[in-house]
């Protein structure tokens, strides 16, 4: 099932949800909505679903406005964080339970309802624990079941809303994996909400993120992470470290000292934020280089592929503010550098991304 969202707005006593909010969902594709809590994502979810009705704008599903359309007719599957199961209920019968209540002459026999039940445990790999109550099971588990008893009712999409969230971080990992393998097999038009960030650039073919309401940036995986179209989205995504200052010829003044930039479009003396990937930052000793930002190597943490180097700017007697740095750097790289903790390296980046003041996170509608 296609999915297009037309200007769709909505508001909370005098909370704007949603602020004329406008996409275009591919049949077939898992599309994550990503951004922080309060964004708008869940309400648009639930728009899409049915749940919650728009104060304006439409939904279309599969080219026939749905806005009107009652959530039980829309063709839609959805899993909540919670899971929502019946305690009193088997496993099996937690997924037969949309097949059972439909209207008599829509209702599957009895045989068609096991045979159904039965292929849908296979497919989340839980049949045998089919006579088992859901206080029995792991979060795992019960998070699966309850996208077996959504897929019961052969919907025309799926949408899951943080489907995750209550899950310990190794689960999380196991089954967002496992949610990519299904959604490849099956292959129904998929929307999710999260706010994990590695989530949804790990599962998803296309994300959108969201913020205050409105559509930040809609893209792939690589696109989002390495293609960021605001400072708030770089900012939101992937750890950044972050520079302030105003610009100059030679790049970012940032307290009394320079950091190359490319900041030519620019007039001189705008105020700026800049954004840097650890792997980005260059590290260098004082004596080698004039630009930079001198820094204090806090920690060094070796403990994986690369080496990570914590590193503390400002907080002196001159009044400028304690900022805090982080770079990666493979482990030939801090050996040639041949520094220590407590010495001091002046900070710069291979990569760095520049952004007017006005543009910032804290201005972007964050």
């Amino acid at each position: 099932m296609s999915i297009e969202v037309q200007h769709v707005s909505k508001t909370f006593g005098e909370f704007r949800a949603l602020d004329n909010v406008s996409l275009d969902f591919p049949r077939g594709e898992l599309i994550a909505l990503l951004g922080p809590s309060g964004c708008g994502k869940t309400t648009l979810l639930r728009i899409i679903a049915g749940l919650e009705r728009a104060d304006s704008g439409r939904i279309v599903l599969d080219g026939s406005d749905a806005s009107d359309t009652d959530v039980r007719k829309r063709g839609v599957g959805f899993v909540f964080q919670h899971y929502a199961l019946f305690r009193h209920m088997t496993v099996f019968e937690n997924v037969a339970f949309g097949l059972r209540v439909r209207p008599r002459d829509e209702r599957a026999s009895d045989a068609e309802i096991k045979d159904r039940v039965t292929k849908l445990l296979d497919l989340v790999q839980l049949s045998w624990l089919k006579d088992r109550f859901p206080s029995q099971l792991s979060g795992g588990q019960r998070q699966r079941i309850a996208l077996a008893r959504a897929l019961a009712v052969e919907p025309r999409v799926l949408l899951l809303d943080e489907p995750f969230g209550a899950l310990d971080a190794k689960v999380r990992k196991e089954l967002r994996r496992w949610l990519r393998r299904l959604h490849d097999e099956i292959h129904i038009s998929s929307v999710f909400v999260t706010h994990d960030q590695e989530e949804a650039l790990e599962v998803a073919d296309r994300v959108v993120l969201m913020n205050q309401g409105r559509v930040v940036q809609v893209g792939s995986p690589r696109e989002i992470y390495a293609e960021p179209a605001t400072a708030f989205a770089y900012s939101f995504l992937g750890n950044v470290n972050v520079f302030k200052g105003r610009t100059e010829n030679a790049g970012i003044v940032v307290g009394h000292d320079v950091l190359p930039a490319p900041v030519n479009a620019l007039p001189r003396g705008t105020t700026v934020t800049a954004f840097a990937r650890p792997h980005d930052l260059v590290l260098a000793p004082p004596g080698q280089v004039s630009s930079g930002i001198p820094a204090r190597i806090n920690r060094i943490l070796d403990s994986g592929a690369t080496t990570r180097v914590e590193l503390i700017s400002g907080g002196n007697n001159g009044g400028s503010p304690l900022q805090y740095f982080e770079a990666e750097l493979s482990k030939s790289d801090l050996a040639q550098l041949g520094v220590s903790v407590g010495e001091t390296v002046r900070v710069s980046s291979r990569n760095l991304k520049v952004f007017e003041e006005k543009d910032a996170p804290g201005d972007a509608r964050k």
